[in-house]
C-alpha cells in the first residue's frame, strides 16, 4: 500500500463518504449501501479500493463482514502532511499570530500618513 493508492482511494467522493460513515462504527456492506443510490457491486468495488489502500479493514462475524476505519493509515497521512507543512498545527498558529502582531502599527492605527 503506497501513498499514491491512498490518495487515489480518497479522491472519490463516494469513498470519502464511506470513510465518514465508518468513523462512528463498523458497518456491513449492506448497511453502507443503504446510504447510496448505487448497486451492491458498485459499493463492493469502492470497499475493495479502500481496503487495498489500507484505509479500511474487514472482520467476519457469523455470516456478515463488517468494515471499519483503519485510523493508523489516516494518522500516517496526517503526520506526513503536518511535516510537509513544517510543524504541528499549534506551532503554525503561534507563528501566524506572532507575525501579525509584529507587522501591525504600534499605535494600532493606520500606517498611512
Amino acid at each position: 500500500m503506497g501513498i499514491q493508492e491512498t490518495w487515489k482511494a480518497m479522491s472519490d467522493p463516494t469513498r470519502r463518504e464511506i470513510l465518514r460513515l465508518l468513523r462512528d462504527k463498523p458497518l456491513t456492506a449492506g448497511e453502507i449501501g443503504e446510504h447510496f443510490p448505487a448497486t451492491g457491486a458498485t459499493i463492493s468495488h469502492h470497499l475493495a479500493i479502500l481496503k487495498q489502500a489500507g484505509l479500511i479493514s474487514d472482520t467476519k462475524q457469523g455470516k456478515y463482514i463488517f468494515y471499519e476505519l483503519n485510523l493508523s493509515v489516516l494518522e500516517e497521512m496526517m503526520s506526513w502532511m503536518t511535516a510537509l507543512m513544517g510543524g504541528d498545527h499549534h506551532e503554525r498558529e503561534n507563528v501566524s499570530a506572532d507575525s501579525a502582531e509584529h507587522t501591525a502599527p504600534a499605535d494600532g492605527g493606520s500606517s498611512v500618513s
